[in-house]
């Protein structure tokens, strides 16, 4: 795989050296995505679909933790 040439920083980048987070870019197709503390590591590279559904689920709500049957049907909740 040949490296993308276009890195974006995270706006989410802590804080200190603003080195906290990781950095995308577009290659071809794919989403590349890679540690910015260690960018000469391994990347890890995904279709664009996959990865807007990650980002899509990352930004949305959390859903609320299911609860035991038991505790329902006594009405507690």
């Amino acid at each position: 795989m040949t490296t993308p040439h276009t890195w974006r920083k995270s706006s989410y980048s802590g804080g200190g050296q603003g080195d906290a987070c990781v950095e995308v870019a577009i290659h071809g197709p794919c989403i590349s995505v890679r540690d910015s503390k260690t960018p000469a590591r391994a990347t890890v590279t995904f279709p664009a679909s996959a990865f807007t559904t990650f980002v899509r689920t990352l930004k949305s709500p959390a859903p609320e933790p299911e609860q035991p049957v038991a505790i329902r049907s006594q009405g507690i909740l």
